[in-house]
């Protein structure tokens, strides 16, 4: 029998949230990780669909020319476009509905607005598009938090909102 006290979730209130402290980079790194599986998942049941009713209509998906494998441009535009937007709508969905994706309630971290409410769908889309940049160039946009004040991001700067860690007694959602 364990001896280990069962720890009642509850909700926070106002005053609770706005004093909660920023999440650390490798929080934010680890939720990231834990949601590009899920994505990833995602995408190759789209890709599939999407290459099968391609194949449908075109005669030929891919081709081996001189020992390389030659897609046709635009099964990679429309595959492009797929996996642009499937990613968007996972992030903006969450970040709407509840502050969090899956791997950020793993993680114990939220999106907020700075003023503390859910993140509209243009802040949502602020931060999604901004965020790509912010990792892909050496994570710079994400190393910003050591230098800002409030421990935020580029990407979260410039969508107006924040990414605060959770106590370990809140409710997700």
């Amino acid at each position: 029998m364990s001896s280990r006290k069962k720890i009642q979730r509850r909700l926070l209130s106002d005053a609770e949230i706005a004093l909660l402290p920023r999440a650390g980079l490798l929080r934010r790194l680890a939720a990231l990780l834990y949601d590009m599986f899920l994505v990833f998942a995602m995408w190759m049941c789209l890709g599939f669909i999407l290459l099968f009713i391609f194949g449908l209509f075109a005669d030929n998906t891919s081709e081996l020319v001189d020992g390389q494998v030659q897609t046709h441009p635009v099964l990679l535009l429309l595959n492009f476009v797929m996996m642009v937007t499937t990613a968007g709508c996972f992030y903006l969905w969450f970040w709407r509905r509840t502050g969090q994706t899956l791997g950020m309630i793993a993680w114990r971290i939220k999106a907020l607005r700075t003023d503390n409410g859910a993140i509209q769908w243009q802040q949502g889309l602020v931060r999604f598009i901004a965020a790509w940049p912010a990792f892909w160039l050496a994570g710079l946009g994400y190393l910003w938090l050591y230098v800002d004040k409030n421990h935020d991001a580029v990407h979260e700067k410039l969508s107006g909102t924040k990414t605060v860690l959770l106590p370990k007694d809140a409710r997700p959602f």
